[in-house]
């Protein structure tokens, strides 16, 4: 899973500035990657940045990306180190030469909080 960059640079920050607290996503992505994953995230969710991101706290508006102030960003962080070890242990081997695996769609389908069998 990888993420967007221009929607994500903030006004006045230079392109080539290194994006900030990453815990679960390489820390040499690339803002142009950074950028798709977080886009990625928004499709299969159905949600804008603020859904996990904190706004900046000094009244400027926009996001302070880095932040860790909202919970739900470190449930993101949860999320997407159990897509990777289900894809590790279950999912990334290649049938039919085609990589097959999960992502965040599999289950949200475009919705914040996924759907869910129930008796």
């Amino acid at each position: 899973m990888i993420i967007a960059v221009s929607a994500f640079t903030q006004p006045g920050q230079p392109q080539n500035e290194k994006p900030k607290n990453l815990k679960v996503l390489p820390k040499n992505i690339s803002n142009e990657e950074l950028t798709k994953v977080m886009r990625g995230f928004n499709a299969a969710l159905g949600v804008k940045c603020n859904y996990c991101h904190a706004p900046k706290s000094n009244g400027e508006k926009g996001m302070d990306f880095a932040s860790d102030a909202n919970p739900k960003k470190n449930v993101a962080r949860e999320m997407i180190k159990m897509t990777q070890k289900i894809n590790k242990k279950y999912f990334n081997k290649e049938h039919d030469g085609v990589l097959k695996n999960i992502s965040c769609e599999t289950c949200h389908n475009g919705a914040a909080k996924p759907k869910t069998l129930t008796k």
